[in-house]
């Protein structure tokens, strides 16, 4: 009897591990049981959607153009270029509008600086309402993003209200000391205690590498440009001709103690980061 009982037990754990061996054949994960014509989609978890502080969910953009927001882009003709791009990146709140034939029409997604959103929310008629395809990406310090008590957040709510079917993402901040740390690894500097405050092309490019697979970057200088060039001024942004002078704008920042951006360091990484991924850059064109 004990012999049977052995023989039995056995044939049932058998059975049990070829019934889970069948199991794991025939039954696939989401991912698996996706039709092969559907492409898949990234889930962001480092983006928190306004009001419900769900992830960022979409599908990955296999050409990307990121568009500076320089005065290199003025009389370039690339318009017709970047609108080819899958997916089109700008930054803050720089036109389109009168611009097509130099940095296109279309906005796949802006990033925009926490200090740019009063000027985003003094147009909301053009951002929110006549360009609804557009899905924005905001960043800010605590006191300014804090669901609670952040007075750029509840902005940023107000209009949300206002537009139900405009897509608005806030960085979470575990994402902005990702990002801290990010400049950290690359530089050897902690980002608060040099003085530093990221820019906005900066959370624009890691957004990008983690949404597309390759990526054209329009009218961003290397590292070397203003030392290496004698050319006449050009102007900080296009759409602000004869204020700012970009070379200008980027060597008072490099050198400052406080309060800056680190422009010029910042593309010694880009150009580091485009060694290892397929990111190339355009007007004026440079190899990392």
């Amino acid at each position: 009897m004990k012999i049977l009982a052995r023989v039995c037990a056995a044939c049932l754990l058998l059975c049990s591990i070829l019934w889970l061996c069948w199991l794991r054949a025939n039954i696939k994960g989401p991912e698996e049981n996706r039709p092969s014509y559907l492409p898949h989609t990234l889930q962001l978890r480092g983006y928190s959607q306004i009001p419900n502080g769900e992830p960022l969910v979409r599908s990955p953009c296999k050409t990307c153009a990121i568009v500076s927001s320089s005065g290199q882009m003025l009389r370039s003709g690339l318009g017709p270029q970047v609108d080819q791009a899958e997916c089109v990146l700008r930054m803050n709140t720089a036109p389109t509008v009168g611009y097509e034939s130099d940095v296109g029409s279309r906005s796949t997604l802006r990033v925009v600086s926490h200090t740019s959103v009063p000027l985003l929310l003094r147009n909301q008629t053009y951002f929110f309402q006549q360009a609804q395809e557009t899905m924005y990406v905001i960043w800010g310090p605590p006191r300014q993003m804090d669901i609670d008590h952040g007075t750029t957040y509840r902005a940023l709510l107000q209009a949300k209200s206002r537009y139900p079917s405009v897509n608005i993402y806030i960085l979470t901040q575990n994402m902005m000391m990702h990002c801290d740390q990010i400049f950290q690894n690359e530089t050897g500097k902690n980002r608060a205690m040099s003085g530093t405050f990221l820019s906005t092309g900066w959370f624009t490019m890691l957004l990008a590498m983690e949404l597309c697979e390759e990526l054209s970057v329009y009218g961003m200088v290397s590292e070397n440009y203003c030392r290496d060039h004698s050319n006449p001024k050009v102007p900080y942004h296009y759409y602000e001709k004869g204020r700012l002078d970009e070379c200008t704008t980027y060597l008072m920042h490099e050198r400052a103690t406080r309060g800056a951006h680190r422009f010029i360091t910042e593309k010694v990484v880009f150009s580091r980061w485009a060694q290892k991924k397929h990111i190339h850059f355009m007007h004026p064109s440079w190899t990392a």
